[in-house]
């Protein structure tokens, strides 16, 4: 990291929020925790900030499904429990550090922007070091902005004396007390809100673009372009078929979720003929076998299991080698039941466990006029085809 322009014996610390659910995502775990260029999310930020040279503390604010994914923390660090707000969260944060100085520094920042840049904490910490008591990273907003109501473009809004706020935020460790204090509660969307509350100055600086937040499925991609600078991707492409037989008595089981028909496809697992074509393309692509080389039908564990774990887990193998997927198309071939009142469901739902836009997955169904086991019944057919970016050898 670059040299602090803060006084050497300057306690600064850092406070990381990673205690929110993202459902704006779409995302079936929280957002924190998806894979981004081979690792969370959330360790971009922890990294960078435990790394930073002037940071000697931090408190990582998350919940203990999020703390067991994460392991173990940065040496000096410590958790707090997230609350209902933000807000909330915070304030756990500043318990956890009611013995430190007023004078000490806290960077507050949310592990939504896994951008960190030690560029953007030596100016934070140079404006702090000048008597600031509170520092916020912004941006200029680039696009003509209008009011809309509804699909209804309105009047155009000057953006000249707009800004677009980032993370993280500095200030004084005692500001950000008596800010957070006299709040009572009072809702906030960042910590320079109930400052300027109190009558404290905040002083802006320059941002960083790579501060990009994870609010929406899409932004993933926005910030593997960003974060991943100087790594060449290059094009993978898998196919999966599957097959399995109609029973009757059993749940039907097709793209992740349940439809109701006379009978069910048996199997192993749930069978679900539509995921297990996916998983299969995903292995392909990365050429790392099938789905029975990683979820054997004669290993017992798997007996009834739901397939959307065995698509989860070709997803995680493509993060875990830095790479994204970029889209899936899938067909179903049955000839009952009829699958299209059901097309845009099973788009989601494989959307959200593959953690991507729904408009990076394709849903088609067909029949075989009635020819051949599936025409007559017997058993449904999926075959998948899977693109995804893999960084170059």
């Amino acid at each position: 990291m670059n040299e602090s322009a803060t006084p050497p014996a300057l306690s600064v610390i850092a406070v990381l929020l990673a205690g929110g659910l993202g459902t704006r995502t779409g995302f079936n775990a929280p957002k924190q925790l998806a894979m981004l260029g081979g690792k969370p999310v959330l360790r971009w930020s922890l990294d960078a900030l435990a790394a930073y040279g002037e940071v000697s503390a931090g408190v990582l604010v998350a919940n203990d499904d999020v703390m067991a994914s994460i392991g173990t923390l940065p040496e000096g660090w410590i958790s707090a429990a997230p609350g209902a707000e933000r807000q909330t969260s915070v304030a756990n944060a500043l318990a956890a550090l009611e013995s430190r100085p007023d004078d000490a520094i806290a960077l507050i920042h949310d592990a939504a922007r896994p951008g960190v840049t030690g560029e953007v904490i030596d100016r934070l910490l140079a404006a702090l070091a000048a008597g600031a008591e509170a520092v916020i990273p912004t941006l200029p907003v680039p696009d003509t902005l209008v009011a809309q109501t509804g699909d209804t473009a309105g009047a155009v809004i000057d953006r000249g004396g707009l800004a677009r706020v980032q993370t993280p935020q500095g200030f004084r460790l005692g500001t950000l007390r008596r800010a957070h204090a006299a709040s009572d509660g009072a809702a906030a969307t960042d910590d320079a809100q109930l400052a300027r509350a109190i009558g404290v100055p905040v002083v802006a600086v320059p941002g960083d673009a790579r501060l990009h937040k994870l609010t929406y499925a899409d932004d993933m991609a926005i910030l593997s372009g960003l974060l991943e600078t100087g790594k060449m991707m290059q094009s993978a492409v898998g196919m999966g078929y599957d097959v399995h037989r109609l029973v009757a008595d059993k749940p039907l089981w097709i793209g992740g979720i349940e439809i109701a028909h006379s009978h069910g496809l048996e199997g192993h697992s749930d069978a679900d003929v539509a995921l297990h074509a996916l998983t299969d393309a995903i292995l392909g692509a990365l050429g790392d076998g099938d789905i029975g080389d990683h979820f054997p039908p004669s290993d017992p564990q798997w007996r009834g299991a739901a397939s959307h774990r065995f698509l989860s887990f070709a997803a995680d193998r493509v993060a875990a080698r830095g790479g994204r997927i970029a889209h899936v198309d899938l067909t179903i071939i049955a000839e009952a039941p009829k699958i299209g009142p059901h097309r845009q469901a099973i788009r989601e739902r494989i959307a959200d466990i593959l953690a991507v836009s729904p408009l990076r997955v394709s849903v088609k169904a067909t029949t075989t006029e009635r020819l051949g086991f599936t025409g007559r019944r017997e058993g449904i057919a999926a075959q998948a085809v899977a693109t995804v970016q893999l960084p170059e050898n």
